[in-house]
């Protein structure tokens, strides 16, 4: 524990904090608590559009990325650098405009800076997922405006528990020859909480239907493989917590690591690390006036390094530490809200030959408020952050090129929102946002060769904030086992931050420069369950589909890496124990794309699951195999960098069956 409390002195002061109230805090009846992404007063019925996987429903869609496992859902598609790097894109937003976060904490790692760099968070690990679409930027930071993925577990233990539960996961995969497993132990009683879990997944290179060449090793050959598409993934956590009658205060430490092929390079493998350690105490009715009062903070130390022929190459790292303090007060006649602090401090630093971007710190602040208004017809929402984001740019002591530099900006946020019960079954909603985001280090500084994109990438320190309006309208019918969801959006940016190419070379490297541009972002979202009948069994339709259309204004071109128009639907079959899927997913081919660029063709794949719960003792036993492409269709994905920097060369994954188990006890 020692080393927990030397890693953040927010974080020493908070679990302090929390210790002293756990010590004079006076009985009072306990309230459970509700964590939803999308709204922290935890209202059932959202304005923003969400989605939330957890249990039967993630198990099943889990894949060996955070991007592959969220891939499909209505608006959300993936960066795919291969079967490794795998990173959501959320309404053709991608990189650091999407919030990844742990538990509504900060996620410390180098994914946003490069499409080839994975986010340290296996699927494995995880008990639920949250996905918010649209501007989350008023909670979560600038770094929102595209969406927020929040990874939620249980490393930090939230309720008592009485005595000891567990789950453990086996899989085998063939398309990938994947072996997989996991653990997970908790146990305590009403005054403390213990929490451990492990997990270890392995990977070769991943089966796909056409021979590519790899030139592994030295040598030259042909394969049905992604050539350097083997991981090995392993990891664990061990958290505690104490209970007191008012709310807990509690610690976790994590470490996660992952070795894997870039598939980009044949030769070129990244070892990655990451420690975490995270604090969270609350407390409710602290006070006259607040109805809790909730404390976060972590620390993590994050590092990778590039291994060119076994040889170590450039390393990147970074460290960083955050802490949230989130003040929810008592109804005001109708009125209820969250009130709140935040603060983040990150240290960059890339040593090597590919080492585009400088050493740099980043330290962002910011105040915010979120408030509900309930009414007879339905519920009002608004709210506003202000930030202070200050970027310094130390130069490398290893390349000359990186001058220092400094920029400070003052984002500020605001949404409106609102949801009308229009009959029973039906309800609207509405939000706008006006959102600002301060430009990233790399943005600002970059200067380098950057393998990822195949170019040499530069910055501009003199970028303003990136400031954009959306509107979102959403509708919603219910009836049963019956639903419909559609949302229409639209995303003005009037300076949108692109890598553009400017017609010049450095080392023989195409130059792509970061400029601002106006660009507009219009789409929509749609999604339902229709029970097509309920006779002892059960027969569900799930369908889905979205279509986006991204366009750079000052040009009229389409932005780059932009997902067609997608269809799809799932049948669902229950019978007692059993259950089964059969689904099948559309995407048309993705032509508009900017000149110069490569379009992708459509494609069509096919997947089905089974399922069956059985008992053993006092054990619950989940098996399932599952068949993804079913059809072994060849389908390159238009969201990923490969299909223009090196097209043919990582095709999405072929047919593989896994066979999968759940124990819970």
């Amino acid at each position: 524990m020692k080393s927990i409390f030397r890693c953040s002195a927010a974080g020493a002061a908070l679990f302090s904090l929390g210790h002293v109230l756990a010590q004079t805090a006076a009985p009072s009846a306990s309230l459970q608590e509700v964590t939803v992404t999308g709204n922290p007063l935890g209202a059932t019925d959202l304005i923003v559009p969400a989605a939330s996987y957890s249990g039967t429903g993630l198990l099943l869609r889990r894949g060996d990325t955070l991007g592959e496992t969220l891939d499909g859902t209505p608006g959300v598609s993936s960066t795919y650098f291969g079967p490794n790097a795998n990173r959501p894109v959320i309404r053709g937003l991608d990189g650091d405009r999407i919030r990844i976060l742990a538990n509504g904490g900060a996620s410390v790692d180098a994914s946003g800076l490069s499409y080839d760099h994975a986010v340290p968070a296996d699927p494995i690990s995880i008990e639920r997922i949250e996905v918010l679409r649209g501007p989350g930027a008023l909670l979560y930071g600038g770094s929102a405006v595209g969406g927020v993925v929040n990874v939620i577990d249980n490393r930090i233990p939230r309720e008592p528990l009485e005595g000891v539960v567990g789950k453990a996961d086996l899989g085998l995969s063939s398309g990938n020859a994947g072996r997989g497993a996991g653990v997970l132990v908790e146990g305590g009683n009403d005054r403390i909480g213990l929490h451990a879990d492990m997990f270890d997944r392995r990977t070769s290179d991943v089966r796909v239907p056409v021979s590519l060449a790899c030139t592994q090793g030295g040598g030259l050959a042909l394969a049905r493989r992604i050539c350097n598409s083997a991981s090995n993934v392993r990891g664990g956590a061990v958290g505690a917590s104490l209970f007191f009658d008012r709310g807990y205060v509690g610690a976790s430490a994590s470490s996660y690591r992952n070795d894997y092929g870039t598939v980009a390079e044949d030769d070129v493998t990244i070892g990655m690390q990451s420690q975490r350690y995270a604090l969270e105490a609350l407390l409710r009715h602290p006070v006259g006036g607040l109805e809790s009062l909730k404390g976060q903070a972590s620390y993590t130390r994050y590092q990778h390094t590039e291994f060119e022929g076994g040889a170590p190459g450039t390393v990147f790292g970074n460290a960083g530490n955050d802490y949230r303090l989130e003040a929810r007060h008592v109804k005001w006649g109708a009125l209820q809200g969250v009130w709140g602090v935040q603060g983040e401090s990150t240290r960059f630093s890339a040593v090597g030959e590919e080492a585009f971007a400088p050493f740099s710190r980043t330290r962002q602040d910011a105040v915010f408020m979120h408030e509900e208004l309930a009414t007879g017809w339905g519920r009002l929402s608004f709210g506003a952050r202000s930030e202070r984001v200050r970027v310094d740019a130390m130069g490398n002591p290893d390349v000359a090129r990186f001058a220092p530099g400094s920029r400070d900006f003052k984002p500020f946020s605001t949404a409106l929102g609102a949801l009308w019960k229009l009959a029973p079954a039906w309800q609207l909603t509405a939000q706008w946002a006006r959102s600002e985001r301060a430009p990233k280090d790399y943005e600002l500084f970059a200067d380098g060769p950057h393998v990822a994109t195949g170019a040499w990438e530069r910055g501009d320190a003199t970028l303003a904030k990136e400031r954009s309006n959306n509107l979102d309208l959403g509708l919603q019918w219910t009836r049963g086992p019956h639903r419909a969801k559609f949302n229409v959006y639209r995303t003005r940016f009037t300076n949108y931050i692109g890598l553009e190419a400017t017609g010049a070379s450095e080392d023989g490297l195409p130059v792509l420069a970061y400029r601002q541009v106006p660009a507009r972002f219009t789409g929509m979202e749609a999604s339902g369950t229709v029970r097509l009948f309920d006779t002892g069994s059960t027969l569900d339709l799930e369908w889905r589909g979205d279509l986006l259309r991204a366009t750079n204004l000052a040009n009229g071109q389409p932005l780059p890496r932009v997902a067609p128009a997608r269809v799809g639907a799932t049948l669902v079959w229950t019978r007692g124990d059993w259950g089964a899927r059969l689904g099948v997913d559309h995407l048309a081919a993705q032509r508009r794309v900017p000149a110069g660029e490569q379009a992708s063709a459509a494609y069509t794949l096919w997947n089905a699951a089974l399922t069956w719960r059985t008992r053993l003792g006092p054990s619950h036993l989940l098996w399932f195999v599952r068949l993804d492409n079913a059809t072994d269709r060849l389908a390159y994905s238009a969201t990923s960098i490969l299909t223009q920097t090196a097209p043919g060369k990582s095709p999405l994954p072929g047919r593989s069956v896994k066979l999968g188990l759940q124990a819970t006890f």
